[in-house]
């Protein structure tokens, strides 16, 4: 594993962790000290692979980035970025709720939506967002068709303002409550 370091125009690819301390070292205004180096150390030896980035004063940053990148060519043409297994790249992707949402499945459900109602205040006669909870069950062929028919509903009885969640959100949850008859 080797590492990118950049602060500002200076950057290197190194292979150990003590090449990387040494660079640093020669830069003054980083300042090494020991708990930045055991802190260095540490990032280098653990699994993470996000960048790392230190605060030297008020919007100044030097970086730290894991790569299997063999030079800098390769590292500047992304050709040895960290690859992650296709199965779990695709799981982060998209979540069971998120695959459950456009999976076909004909029948009841019960859709619950969280959006902001607009509502006249009837002392100053100005217009306020409230939040409202929604419940409603009725048939649809998806989760996404449970959504789709609950926000029709809604705009049609609503302030034209109201603002609704995406489906894909938190603020939207649906369950399949079995075969229509």
């Amino acid at each position: 594993m080797n590492l990118y370091l950049r602060y500002f125009d200076n950057e290197t690819l190194v292979t150990n962790v003590d090449d990387a301390i040494s660079f640093l070292a020669d830069i003054d205004e980083i300042g090494m000290n020991p708990m930045l180096e055991a802190d260095i150390r540490e990032y280098a030896a653990s699994d993470v692979y996000y960048p790392k980035r230190y605060k030297i004063r008020p919007r100044v940053y030097f970086i730290i980035i894991k790569t299997e990148a063999a030079t800098m060519q390769d590292f500047k043409e992304k050709k040895a970025v960290h690859a992650q297994s296709a199965d779990s790249a695709a799981e982060k992707a998209m979540s069971p709720a998120l695959l459950r949402l456009t999976e076909e499945l004909h029948g009841w459900y019960e859709g619950i939506i969280d959006f902001k109602r607009v509502l006249l205040v009837p002392g100053t006669g100005k217009f306020q967002y409230r939040d409202t909870h929604f419940v409603a069950q009725c048939k649809a062929t998806s989760g996404i068709d449970c959504y789709n028919r609950i926000v029709d509903y809604l705009r049609a009885r609503v302030d034209s303002r109201s603002q609704f969640p995406s489906a894909k959100g938190k603020n939207f949850k649906f369950r399949y409550l079995g075969q229509a008859k």
